[in-house]
C-alpha cells in the first residue's frame, strides 16, 4: 500500500510581493543582478523566490515573483506579482498598488477607504524587508514601492472582491505568509471581513445563509434577496461568534435542510467531513411528533433529506417535524451566541418549499429588507 502524499504548501501574494521588492531593492542599490532570493515569512518559514521579468530605468527597478499556492485550490496561482522601487527623499518606505490590485471602496477592511487592498502584514513583511536593505546599502534614505499584479482585474472577478467592494484587481494578503494546503482560513476569513463590513455601514441585523441555493424560494416566498446575504458555507459556528462580537442586535439564518438539519443537532461545522447524522436527527424529530416504527425505518434508510422528507410528506408529518426542526436550529444558534444576539430561522428544501420557521422570521426579513433599503 503506497503512503498517502503530503500535500504541498505555497506562498500568499504578501509573500511573493515582499520578495519581489527585496530583491528590487537590492538591485537598484547595488547594480548587481539578483534572479533567487529569500525572505522568512511571518510563520517562519522560508520562501526562496525565483526573481522573474527584470527590468530597469536609471532610478528604478522592476522585477517579479510568481504566485505558487501549492496544493491549494487558488485563482491567483500563476499570477506575475511584481514590485517595482524607486528612491525617496523621504525616509522609510512607502507602498501603494499598481494595476491589477484592487482599491478599497468600501469601510470595515483591512485597509481604508481609498487604499490600495495591500493589508496590514504583508505591507509590514514589504517594509521591512526593504527596510532591512536600505539599512545595509544605503542607511537614512527612504524608498518607494509598487505592487502590481498583470491580470488582477480579471482573476478578481472570480474572487470575493466585487463583493466585498475591492475593484479593478486582487487582494495581496496573508496572515502567515504561507497557503496551506485545503486550508478553511481563508473561507473563514472572508466571513469576518464581510460581516465587519457589514456593522461598519451601520447594520445591527445580520442575514446569513450557506450559499445562495434557494434564491428562488426566497424572493417567490418572502420577496426577499438571499443573494445579499453573508454566506457562511459550512462555518455556522464561526459566523455566530463574529455576529455576537461585532454585536449585531438579531441574526436571520436561511438555509436549505440539507445543511440545517444537521444544525439542529447541534453540529456547529456542517461538513460531510465534520459531522452528518442528518437521518438520525430527523428520525428523532420523527419519533417526537408520532411516526412509527416503519417511517422511521424509511427515514434512516433514506439517502438524501429531499427523500427523508417525502417519507414524512406522504405520512403527514412533513409540518411538525419540519417546524420541530427548525426550532431546535434555533436553540442551538441561541446557545452558541450566547443569548445576546435575537436569533431567527427559515428552512427549506428544493422540491417541498418551506419546511418551517421559526416565530420571528417573517417580520426579522421585512426589517431587514428595511435595512437594506436605507443603504441605497
Amino acid at each position: 500500500m503506497s503512503e498517502k502524499q503530503e500535500l504541498r504548501h505555497g506562498f500568499t501574494t504578501g509573500s511573493c510581493a515582499a520578495a519581489a521588492a527585496k530583491a528590487a531593492a537590492i538591485m537598484l542599490l547595488t547594480g548587481q543582478r539578483k534572479e533567487r532570493i529569500t525572505i522568512q515569512t511571518p510563520k517562519g518559514v522560508v520562501f526562496p523566490a525565483e526573481i522573474l521579468d527584470i527590468s530597469r530605468t536609471p532610478d528604478s527597478v522592476k522585477c517579479a515573483v510568481r504566485k505558487d499556492g501549492g496544493d491549494d485550490p487558488d485563482v491567483t496561482t500563476g499570477l506575475l506579482v511584481y514590485a517595482e522601487v524607486k528612491r525617496s527623499d523621504r525616509e522609510g518606505v512607502r507602498i501603494r498598488g499598481g494595476k491589477g490590485v484592487g482599491l478599497v471602496t468600501k469601510p470595515g477592511l483591512d485597509q481604508p477607504v481609498g487604499n490600495h487592498a495591500i493589508n496590514s502584514v504583508p505591507r509590514q513583511m514589504i517594509t521591512r524587508e526593504v527596510t532591512e536593505v536600505l539599512e545595509l546599502y544605503d542607511p537614512g534614505t527612504g524608498m518607494e514601492v509598487e505592487i502590481s499584479v498583470p491580470g488582477g482585474e480579471e482573476t478578481a472577478q472570480k474572487t470575493f472582491n466585487p463583493r466585498l467592494g475591492i475593484v479593478g484587481g486582487i487582494s495581496i494578503i496573508g496572515t502567515s505568509g504561507v497557503v496551506e494546503p485545503m486550508s478553511s482560513e481563508a473561507l473563514i476569513e472572508t466571513i469576518r471581513v464581510e460581516l465587519r463590513q457589514r456593522r461598519a455601514v451601520g447594520d445591527e441585523l445580520a442575514s446569513i445563509a450557506p450559499g445562495n441555493y434557494g434564491l428562488d424560494f426566497m424572493a417567490a416566498a418572502y420577496g426577499f434577496d438571499l443573494d445579499k446575504s453573508v454566506k457562511c458555507s459550512n462555518f455556522i459556528g464561526v459566523t455566530c461568534d463574529e455576529v455576537a462580537r461585532l454585536g449585531f442586535r438579531k441574526m436571520l439564518l436561511v438555509g436549505h435542510a440539507g445543511k440545517l438539519v444537521k444544525i439542529a443537532g447541534g453540529i456547529m461545522n456542517t461538513h460531510s467531513h465534520e459531522a452528518d447524522s442528518r437521518m438520525e436527527i430527523i428520525a428523532a424529530a420523527a419519533v417526537r411528533e408520532g411516526a412509527d416504527r416503519q417511517t422511521v425505518l424509511e427515514i434512516l434508510d433514506a439517502y438524501t433529506t429531499e427523500e427523508a422528507f417525502a417519507v414524512l410528506d406522504r405520512c403527514g408529518l412533513l409540518a411538525p417535524v419540519g417546524q420541530r426542526l427548525t426550532e431546535r436550529v434555533r436553540y442551538y444558534l441561541d446557545k452558541r451566541l450566547g443569548g445576546d444576539v435575537g436569533v431567527e430561522c427559515i428552512m427549506f428544501v428544493k422540491e417541498l418549499g418551506r419546511l418551517g420557521e421559526t416565530a420571528g422570521a417573517a417580520a426579522l426579513v421585512k426589517e431587514i429588507k428595511e435595512q437594506w433599503q436605507k443603504q441605497r
